[in-house]
Formats: structure tokens, sequence, C-alpha cells
């Protein structure tokens, strides 16, 4: 199928991966550019772009297998510590336009870093504009 994605490929096993785990739904496979040692990767089968379109038992089967994969991570990495993290579209930074949760054991010392270094000029601590978030709550609260 030419429409496939990288993920596509790799969960019809037409490109080799080194598997983690696997279940209804879902594929766990270790990121071949890994950010640091145990980076794992857990994809739907169904070929997506956004979370939104997955269905809600999809949704659910995938996060059961975060998990799966956090616990047998846990086990290898001595952590119960991670950064889970996806690229929801394009914009976002995802690279392939298939769904997939970014699983990454973090350590004392590995030389990851928090959510506010990906923006280092946002404003981390002062004042807040409680009006503005007040604002844009009432707006998203409002969407149907």
């Amino acid at each position: 199928m030419s429409d496939q994605t990288l993920f596509g490929k790799i969960i019809t096993g037409e490109i080799p991966s080194h598997k983690v785990a696997n279940g209804t739904n879902w594929y766990a496979f270790l990121d071949i550019y890994p950010r640091r040692e145990g980076h794992t990767l857990v994809i739907p089968h169904k070929q997506v772009v956004n979370l939104q379109d997955l269905s809600s038992e999809e949704l659910c089967d995938l996060f059961t297998g975060v998990k799966i994969v956090q616990k047998k991570l846990s086990a290898v990495f001595d952590t119960t510590d991670f950064t889970i993290c996806i690229h929801d579209g394009p914009l976002a930074g995802q690279e392939v336009p298939h769904v997939h949760v970014h699983v990454i054991p973090r350590t004392m010392g590995d030389g990851g870093k928090t959510l506010m270094a990906m923006w280092p000029g946002n404003i981390v601590a002062g004042d807040v504009d409680h009006g503005e978030l007040a604002d844009l709550a009432k707006q998203l609260d409002e969407v149907e």
C-alpha cells in the first residue's frame, strides 16, 4: 500500500522494528534515534495524523499501551519518571504523519530538560493575566 506511513510499514512488518510490546489497536517499539536509551514510540494501528481522529476505544487502547511500556521501562531503568510527549500534527513538530506517543524514561543526570526549556523566551513566573485566561476559558467552554 503506497500511502502507508513509515509507521504503517513498521506495523505490517515491511520495515523492521525492535518491539517493546503490542496490544489491541497499538504497537510499541524502540525509537531508532533515541533521545536517551529506552526511548520508545507507542503508535495506534490506525493511521491518523491527529489524536482526535482516533475513536475513544482506540485512544484508550493507545494509552493502555503507554502504561504497559512505562511498566517495562521502569523495570529496566529503575525509574518511575517519564517524559511523555505527543506532537499532534505537523505544526506541533510531528515528523511522521501518524499519531505516536514518545515514552522516554527519565533518570537523574540524563540530560533531558523540562517543557519550559522548549520555549525559553516565554515568561516562567511573574504576573498572571487572569482576565485573559478567563476569557479564553469561557470561549473554550462554549465550544460544542
